[in-house]
């Protein structure tokens, strides 16, 4: 089963009118992948014994449909890595939250996709895995971190993937690869069960082919969680009664920052069209600025990475996942995270710790502190007179493999324009704006609402998904 040209809705048609079944969708589904995986590299682990739920209830959107899960997310039984050498053969004896949820929906998590370690990365590349390809171009980066949880839904391996976004990580894979990608309000999505990278900026969401993929799979794993004290308890709606909706009288924000000389004019005329696709179905185009986007990516980076140095401290080799060889105690943790991290894990940390000494928290990680301060605030003023606020997701289209893996601050530059949500806590998605005329690759066209604010989102992507329908062209990379 390949499902370039599927739906959860299409699926959940067939399933009922028996078409096929759930044991036959999964044993195509993992066909598929096998068949699949020798050109994307997708996934670090595919479940070859998975079983849709017993006693099916089609009713559910979700039963007996095959999902993908990003590694950095708990599944019970089914190994967890982070994309991480210090946590190659760890089995989870617990679920988390999101997975529950899936499960209790009677989806089929079929497998764990590739990333970037411990979310570390935007390309894909730092996985201790192999680096995924981009479908649309072999040798080409897919994004990241979720770079394969997006190649997955790319290439047609699963109709809809979870993800995880710290800073543009569902966003800027989901440009890169052509797809839907979202990242709910901070507390919208339980992050129990989530290994953390910077706790104040993670968050689950959803990649998809089509809009309503994702609003379906939303409404399932939204919602409050004991477990996690930052979830909100609003109410969830029906994110699929946002869908089909026009949007004349939308107030549509653009920043100037957004779409200077610096965005590649082929993606900038991108997303252009789509912006004037808007103002003729009657949206209000209002041009605005985020003065403090120019300072987004050092304060970003001085925020995540000390809260990467606190989350890691526990993967010490004495509980769990890769233990190095060592004489004693000491050698036990120098050895173990030498061996076990990679260099970008490793570069972060030590960015982390010394943010946080004493004689640089005050100059460095309080100072950045109060930049996010106004980073929300610029939103929130923007938000006062606007619905939404749209632009590109990355400055760039998919760059070639190997090319920026070894320049982190050409790298660390790829997230400027995605951070800031993150940042001020607001839901963001990528929905395709069409192929750049310069590379000829996917372009990303990023909608940003209010906090818990999901809907406006939605109606504003599936609007330019219908006006485009960019989902009936097929990635070049995987044509024979």
């Amino acid at each position: 089963m390949n499902y370039l040209h599927e739906t959860i809705d299409s699926l959940n048609d067939k399933l009922k009118k028996g078409e096929i079944t759930a044991d036959q969708l999964t044993a195509d589904t993992l066909a598929n992948i096998k068949k699949t995986e020798d050109k994307v590299n997708a996934f670090i682990t595919v479940d070859e014994n998975a079983k849709p739920a017993e006693d099916l209830n089609f009713d559910n959107k979700l039963a007996g449909i095959p999902i993908a899960v990003k590694d950095n997310i708990i599944t019970n039984g089914l190994k967890t890595t982070a994309a991480s050498h210090i946590l190659d053969n760890f089995v989870p004896v617990y679920e988390s939250t999101v997975v529950g949820k899936l499960k209790a929906a009677q989806a089929t998590v079929i497998g764990k996709t590739n990333m970037d370690e411990f979310a570390m990365g935007s390309s894909t590349e730092t996985s201790y895995f192999g680096d995924t390809k981009n479908p649309w171009n072999l040798n080409k980066v897919p994004g990241g971190s979720s770079g394969g949880s997006a190649a997955a839904v790319a290439s047609g391996e699963v109709v809809a993937a979870l993800g995880s976004d710290t800073g543009g990580s569902i966003r800027q894979p989901a440009s890169f690869n052509g797809i839907f990608g979202i990242k709910p309000t901070y507390g919208r999505v339980s992050r129990w069960g989530l290994i953390a990278f910077a706790s104040s900026l993670d968050q689950i969401g959803v990649m998809s082919k089509r809009v309503k993929d994702s609003a379906e799979v939303l409404n399932v794993i939204a919602g409050g969680d004991d477990r996690d004290a930052t979830v909100s308890e609003q109410a969830v709606p029906d994110y699929t009664s946002f869908l089909g909706k026009d949007v004349k009288g939308l107030r549509v924000a653009v920043p100037k920052e957004y779409m200077s000389d610096a965005v590649e004019e082929g993606v900038r005329k991108a997303v252009q069209k789509q912006i004037d696709t808007l103002k003729e179905a009657g949206a209000v185009i209002n041009e605005v600025s985020l003065p403090h986007t120019k300072y987004v990516v050092p304060t970003y980076y001085i925020i995540a990475s000390s809260e990467a140095s606190s989350n890691l401290e526990r993967f010490d080799g004495i509980r769990y996942g890769f233990r190095a060889e060592a004489k004693n105690l000491d050698e036990v943790y120098l050895n173990t995270r030498s061996e076990g991290f990679g260099d970008e894990v490793k570069r972060r940390i030590m960015l982390g710790s010394f943010a946080l000494s004493a004689g640089a928290y005050d100059k460095f990680f309080l100072q950045a502190a109060k930049v996010r301060t106004l980073i929300c605030e610029d939103f929130d003023k923007i938000f006062e007179d606007n619905d939404v606020i749209v632009g590109p997701v990355s400055t760039e289209t998919a760059f070639d493999l190997n090319s920026e893996i070894t320049d982190p601050i050409k790298m660390y530059n790829n997230d400027i324009l995605t951070i800031s949500a993150n940042m001020a806590g607001i839901p963001a998605a990528s929905v395709p704006a069409g192929l750049s005329e310069t590379t000829g690759m996917p372009v990303g066209f990023q909608i940003m609402g209010k906090r818990f604010d999901e809907g406006h989102v939605f109606q504003v992507a599936d609007f330019i998904e219908r006006s485009n329908k960019f989902y009936e062209q097929t990635p070049a990379g995987l044509e024979d």
